[in-house]
């Protein structure tokens, strides 16, 4: 029965996706060639940006409150982003607070 609704669901789905690209189809204007080409140039952009960053190592520093027993400290952390998706992390330093 779940496999016939999905199958039901999926031809629906289907048939209005098809008579809505007919209906846009048969009535072509320039409106449609204007938000094209308004929505090509942010893509070429946002490429721009990823080639120049491709390649370098982004470094950021970060710190956090951690507690152990009573003690509370502050560390601080230099984490580095690396091309390849892998992130190193190194400790900066360590300061008591309470």
């Amino acid at each position: 029965m779940k496999k016939f609704l999905a199958l039901a669901l999926t031809f629906a789905s289907v048939g209005f996706a098809a008579s809505t690209a007919e209906a846009k189809a048969a009535n072509p204007s320039n409106s449609v060639v204007a938000v094209t080409v308004a929505k090509a140039a942010p893509a070429a952009q946002i490429w721009r940006n990823r080639n120049r960053n491709r390649g370098r190592v982004r470094v950021t520093t970060q710190s956090r409150l951690v507690r152990v027993g009573r003690r509370v400290y502050r560390e601080t952390y230099q984490v580095r982003y690396m091309p390849n998706g892998r992130t190193q992390t190194r400790l900066i330093s360590r300061v008591r607070v309470r």
